[in-house]
């Protein structure tokens, strides 16, 4: 939760960002997990002491033309005062490792068309704006999205 409001704070209504609880933010995990279990995996990245400080979750594409072959990056969040200490790039290549041993060659992910922190790193990390677009309403609001794609390579021996 500290994560959303961080990466999406002057991109999402600030009512909405105010609004959010960690009681409803593990409800609302918890149903998604229910509904989703079927191959979805979720990576966490812990500190030295145990405490979760990234997430990751990832499994097959989840809209239009899904094929087998394509999986989608559903969340990566790092704790906020981590961002820039290289947690996001290991949980990314973590994802592209689970994803390639599922045999998923291609990987697409949705992001927040003003978050230019995110854009930048999957950019950085070899993917590129594929053209689509959607939005999402927060309090109201349409917040649009763009979609990025990376194919994936063999690992090397």
């Amino acid at each position: 939760m500290t994560g959303w409001q961080a990466a999406y704070t002057g991109i999402v209504p600030q009512s909405f960002l105010e609004g959010m609880t960690v009681e409803a933010d593990i409800q609302q995990r918890r149903r998604h997990f229910e509904r989703s279990k079927e191959g979805m995996t979720n990576l966490v990245a812990v500190d030295a002491h145990g405490r979760v400080v990234g997430w990751a979750c990832l499994g097959p594409f989840r809209g239009n033309g899904r094929s087998t072959a394509t999986g989608e990056l559903y969340a990566l969040y790092v704790q906020p005062s981590l961002i820039g200490s290289g947690i996001g790039r290991t949980l990314l290549e973590a994802v592209h490792a689970h994803a390639h041993a599922d045999g998923f060659g291609l990987m697409l992910l949705w992001v927040l068309t003003d978050n230019t922190r995110a854009r930048r790193f999957y950019e950085q990390a070899g993917y590129t704006a594929d053209g689509a677009a959607q939005s999402d309403d927060y309090d109201g609001t349409s917040v649009p999205e763009v979609r990025y794609r990376r194919a994936l390579q063999e690992r090397p021996a």
